[in-house]
């Protein structure tokens, strides 16, 4: 057993992170929560926490993760759900269409370790729409930037619902180290120096409160 657990900790890259939301540019920052390598059947992912490796619990926090890329989800049903679903899939679709499935996947850990976060409210609509009556000034630009949100590609839109669809059921989150935040590259925010940045994703940079 310690020789399995060597073999999946000396295994841990960048790339293989990479892989459980699809290809991207992904600058790891911090140690991640949790560590990834191939599974022994050689198609799925084995997760291990670190935290009950350490106890000599590893066994209860094996799960299979299957790598998640365009061709996966262009091969998914089209995806639909309640109000929740439709939020998250709204914010995917404003705020990560262009990027890859792994920046994709990455806001959606944001805005889910959101919603479990006592600083901000428990659905993921509120959670979307939080402070979006301030023109300029709310959580989420594209709810307070004055323009319709009208979702007029219709392509991205259905992958982003699929995304959000897959989320939303449970996908470990894996990408982001608990990341409640997140910038674009272009741009250098204040706030972003008051907290520490686990993560760089295509084109944006994320980031965790000090203290969890």
């Amino acid at each position: 057993m310690l020789a399995q657990e060597r073999n999946l900790l000396s295994a841990v890259t960048a790339d293989r992170l990479r892989e459980l939301g699809g290809a991207a540019d992904l600058r790891m920052q911090t140690q991640p929560a949790s560590i990834a390598s191939l599974g022994p059947d050689g198609r799925g992912e084995i997760t291990l926490d670190m935290q009950n490796a350490a106890s000599g619990f590893a066994e209860r926090a094996v799960q299979v993760v299957l790598p998640l890329d365009l061709n996966t989800i262009d091969a998914m049903p089209a995806a639909s759900g309640d109000g929740e679903w439709e939020c998250l899939t709204t914010a995917l679709y404003f705020e990560a269409r262009g990027e890859t499935v792994a920046g994709q996947v990455a806001v959606a850990e944001v805005i889910l370790n959101r919603v479990d976060h006592p600083r901000y409210p428990n659905t993921i609509c509120g959670v979307v729409g939080q402070g979006s009556h301030r023109m300029n000034a709310c959580q989420f630009s594209f709810m307070c930037d004055g323009s319709p949100e009208v979702m007029s590609e219709r392509g991205a839109y259905e992958r982003v619902g699929k995304v959000a669809r897959v989320m939303i059921d449970g996908r470990p989150r894996m990408l982001t180290a608990g990341a409640t935040h997140y910038h674009a590259t272009h741009v250098n925010p204040g706030w972003a120096r008051r907290l520490v940045r686990t993560v760089w994703i295509d084109d944006h940079k994320f980031y965790r409160f000090p203290n969890g």
